[in-house]
């Protein structure tokens, strides 16, 4: 059987990278087709190592200026799996860097779970919200804290593992240690979270908002 070709150079820009996960994805395995674009496909590279790490084959056959050809095997019949990173080297260089929010996110545009690093640093805290449509599992990973609920105040540390009912009211309060902890929940995207009352304080600096923005990331 012939070698499968993609030719995307007409193609719109944003037409090609679907066409050419839809072409991968229908492949078995051992089985592979040739790539001819116009440019290197440095991004595309980017989201097979990022999408399909260790399920896929990449060999130059031909190296532009003008054309550039690149044999794609599939090497695997389903996704594998991987190790993302070393929470201890993440939550070290929060310190380090004295970073706050989001410091680590779960990178894959194909998933089914939605995973964040969260630090908060020394006696900041994620103001009083009631939560999303969604239950949240967390891990503290490092330092000390609370969590303070309408039922009553929770006290955190190295290994606490909470769950988060949905639409559940909460306030998460960093100890003189910092806090920084690990969120897992169902994918939902555009997700927002609902101010509770009373208003968030007005303390200048001392707050991480608990949705969107730069700081923060998920359903905490």
């Amino acid at each position: 059987m012939s070698q499968q070709r993609l030719d995307v150079r007409d193609l719109p820009k944003s037409a090609k990278h679907p066409r050419i996960f839809e072409l991968f994805d229908a492949l078995p395995p051992a089985q592979s087709f040739v790539l001819i674009n116009n440019q290197e496909p440095r991004h595309l590279r980017a989201e097979f190592d990022t999408d399909h790490h260790g399920e896929f084959g990449w060999r130059y056959l031909e190296r532009g200026p003008d054309r550039w050809q690149i044999e794609i095997t599939r090497l695997a019949a389903t996704p594998t799996p991987q190790i993302m990173c070393d929470t201890r080297q993440v939550t070290a260089a929060a310190q380090v860097t004295e970073a706050a929010g989001a410091v680590w996110k779960l990178p894959m545009s194909r998933r089914d779970l939605d995973a964040n690093i969260i630090h908060l640093q020394a006696s900041s805290k994620i103001d009083p919200h009631a939560g999303p449509d969604l239950d949240v599992l967390v891990h503290v990973l490092q330092g000390n804290g609370e969590l303070i609920t309408e039922a009553g105040t929770l006290t955190l540390q190295p290994g606490s593992l909470l769950w988060l009912p949905r639409r559940s009211r909460r306030e998460i309060v960093a100890g003189h240690q910092g806090l920084t902890y690990l969120t897992i929940h169902p994918r939902r995207p555009g997700m927002t979270i609902q101010a509770a009352q009373p208003p968030q304080s007005e303390q200048p600096g001392a707050n991480i908002e608990p949705h969107g923005g730069a700081q923060a990331a998920g359903p905490t």
